[in-house]
């Protein structure tokens, strides 16, 4: 072996003891002058453990529906004369919106009742005919039990009985096919008016409803079944949302939910589950679920962008720590607990429950030994290991070092 090569090899084995040498007093714990020692305290932010209620909030986001739309259509053909509403007007049920040209149907109408007025005078005179023959029946009859009139006489007289009853008969039937036809006319010209017209449910408040759409103008020729207007119930309002299969199952009718929209900032609407879907869509995996939400001011409006917070459990009185208690240690969710000097902590492992903003419920308390007036450290958790010493912030001087400070005392190297 050269000597170039022995000089690199001695040089690279000095490097490596100078690393492990500095590794050492980088990582060796700091000392109280005794041997090893411990690391000093951490210094860590506490806050109480509470008792209280807590819930398991979701928040879905999903678009406002109008509760009921349906459309005013013309029922016949013919031009629009006059239009009575316009968009964002109110209607009330049975109003009439829009009226068509009525000239030709009031035309039919009068040609009808001249049908009515001569079936009538043709069944008055079919009864004057029916009352004639019914008599000269009665008295021929009289006669021929008297030997005076022949037999063929009275057959006579008994066919122009039946031929006056049938006569009188067809005079009824074309009366009321004259009145069958005068309702017909009548039906035809209100035709020329077009009504909103809706049903409503037994125990549903009948309210005005709202023009959304307008399709046609004034002086428009439309054709039968053409929609003229698109009206809305805007009292209630349906935010639809769409859940996964996680929340479903925590979904059902009646549950109360919490709806907020940009358009009012700070204003949060109530309402409550309407309708969950039974079925979900292949290709989201979402099921639709409706939340009804009334709307008294009519403020909410469909097409709008809305957050649904619906409380998917709630315990009232559950054992709560702040959510930034909570850290990781091998794996499993545990909390420091400060002891009664305040100047150790101890790991507990827990079990989360509920989550509620800053709030998480700890559903093993006994078993993992805290209860309600213990203190949790909040902050400072990564220096911690189980019974850690540590000092609180109110009891440490204005002058010490903070975590950032304390952590690189630690780690600095003794001068040599």
């Amino acid at each position: 072996m050269s000597r170039k090569t022995v000089f690199i090899a001695s040089s690279a084995g000095l490097l490596l003891l100078l690393a492990a040498g500095v590794a050492w007093r980088l990582f060796e714990p700091a000392g109280d002058g005794a041997g090893r020692g411990e690391r000093g305290p951490a210094a860590v932010r506490v806050a109480d453990i509470e008792r209280g209620p807590i819930e398991e909030r979701r928040v879905f986001t999903g678009t406002l529906e109008a509760s009921a739309r349906f459309t005013v259509a013309a029922q016949r053909a013919g031009r629009i004369e006059s239009l009575a509403v316009d968009l964002a007007d109110p209607v009330t049920r049975g109003q009439t919106v829009a009226r068509l040209d009525a000239g030709e149907a009031r035309q039919e109408l009068r040609q009808a009742e001249a049908q009515l007025t001569v079936a009538e005078a043709q069944r008055v005179e079919a009864r004057s005919g029916l009352k004639i023959a019914g008599r000269a029946a009665s008295r021929l009859e009289t006669l021929h039990e008297q030997g005076v009139t022949s037999d063929t006489q009275l057959d006579t007289s008994r066919a122009e009985r039946l031929s006056a009853e049938a006569a009188a008969a067809v005079a009824e039937a074309e009366v009321t096919r004259a009145e069958a036809g005068v309702r017909t006319a009548e039906i035809r010209l209100e035709e020329t008016d077009a009504r909103a017209v809706w049903s409503l449910a037994e125990g549903t408040p009948d309210g005005p409803r709202v023009v959304a759409e307008r399709f046609v103008n004034e002086g428009d020729t439309v054709s039968a079944n053409a929609p003229l207007f698109s009206v809305i119930d805007l009292d209630p309002v349906v935010a639809v949302v769409y859940v996964t299969e996680r929340d479903y199952s925590r979904l059902h009718t009646g549950q109360p939910a919490a709806v907020d929209v940009d358009a009012w900032p700070g204003r949060a609407f109530s309402g409550h589950v309407a309708r969950v879907s039974p079925v979900f869509d292949s290709a989201s995996r979402q099921a639709r679920v409706e939340v009804a939400v009334p709307n008294p001011d009519h403020a909410l409006k469909p097409g709008m962008f809305a957050r649904v917070g619906v409380v998917l459990d709630r315990v009232d009185s559950a054992l709560r720590v702040p959510a930034s208690a909570l850290s990781s240690r091998a794996g499993s969710p545990a909390v420091f607990v400060l002891n009664a000097a305040g100047d150790r902590v101890a790991l507990r492992p827990v079990t989360p429950g509920l989550i509620d903003g800053d709030w998480v419920q700890v559903t093993d308390a006994q078993a993992a030994g805290i209860a309600a007036g213990d203190r949790v450290v909040v902050l400072g958790q990564q220096l911690l290991d189980d019974d850690s010493p540590v000092v609180v912030p109110d009891d440490v001087p204005d002058d010490a070092p903070d975590d950032a400070e304390r952590t690189e005392a630690v780690a600095e190297p003794a001068a040599p």
